[in-house]
C-alpha cells in the first residue's frame, strides 16, 4: 500500500483536516501520480456537507486533478515517468455496457467508479480524491496533459463534462467554447486568466 497525505471531512459538520491514508499498490495498468494541483468544484462542497444525502466518510474530495506520473504498472504503456497527467470525476467503469464500449464511460450503466465518495470494484474500498498528495488510477481513465499547458493558471475538467459533452452529442459548437477553454475545462477560470480583456464578460 502507498502512504498518502490528504485533507478529509470526517462528517457533514466537520471542517477539512489533515488525514493520512493509503492508496492501493500498483496494478499492471495503473499509474501513480504525484498531485500538483486540484481544482475546487461546488459539488465538493455539496458532498462534504452531505447535501445530496449520499456522502461516505471520511471523505477526501477533489476530482479536478493534475500531476506528474512517478510510477506505473508493468503493462501501462500510455504514460512514462515524468509525464503530466490528469484525472477527472471517474476512475473506472464496467467496461462492458454499450456506453463503455462506445467510449462514453461517463454514462456507464454497469458500475461507474467516481474519483471520490464511491467504492472501487471490490465494493468496500472507498475512493478518495485529489485533496491529497498522490493518486493511483488505471491508465485508461487518465488523460494526457500537454507539457506546455499553464497549469498554475487553470482548474481542469469540471466544466468539460457540462459544456463539451452536449456539444459532441449534438454536433454543435457554441462560440464561447471555440476558445482554448474547450481543451481543459473550467470556462470561468480560463475566461478570467487567459482571454484578453476585450473578450471577457
Amino acid at each position: 500500500m502507498i502512504p498518502v497525505k490528504g485533507y478529509a471531512a470526517q462528517s457533514a459538520a466537520s471542517p477539512l483536516a489533515p488525514f493520512d491514508f493509503k492508496r492501493r499498490d500498483l496494478r499492471p495498468k495503473d499509474v501513480l501520480i504525484d498531485i500538483l494541483y486540484c481544482g475546487i468544484c461546488h459539488s465538493d462542497l455539496h458532498l462534504v456537507r452531505n447535501e445530496w444525502g449520499r456522502s461516505i466518510y471520511p471523505m477526501v474530495p477533489g476530482h479536478e486533478i493534475v500531476g506528474r506520473v512517478v510510477g506505473k504498472g508493468n503493462r501501462a504503456r500510455r504514460f512514462k515517468k515524468g509525464d503530466l497527467a490528469a484525472v477527472g470525476c471517474f476512475v473506472d467503469s464496467c467496461r462492458k455496457c454499450s456506453n463503455c464500449k462506445d467510449g462514453l464511460q461517463q454514462y456507464c450503466t454497469g458500475g461507474l467508479v467516481l474519483t471520490y465518495n464511491s467504492y472501487e470494484k471490490d465494493g468496500k474500498t472507498i475512493t478518495r480524491g485529489g485533496y491529497s498528495t498522490k493518486i493511483v488510477v488505471d491508465e485508461d481513465y487518465v488523460l494526457k496533459v500537454p507539457s506546455n499547458l499553464p497549469l498554475e493558471k487553470s482548474r481542469l475538467f469540471c466544466a468539460q463534462a457540462s459544456q463539451r459533452t452536449p456539444q459532441f452529442v449534438t454536433g454543435k459548437l457554441v462560440r464561447d467554447t471555440a476558445s482554448p477553454s474547450w481543451a481543459s475545462g473550467d470556462w470561468g477560470t480560463w475566461r478570467s486568466n487567459l482571454l484578453p480583456p476585450s473578450e471577457r464578460r
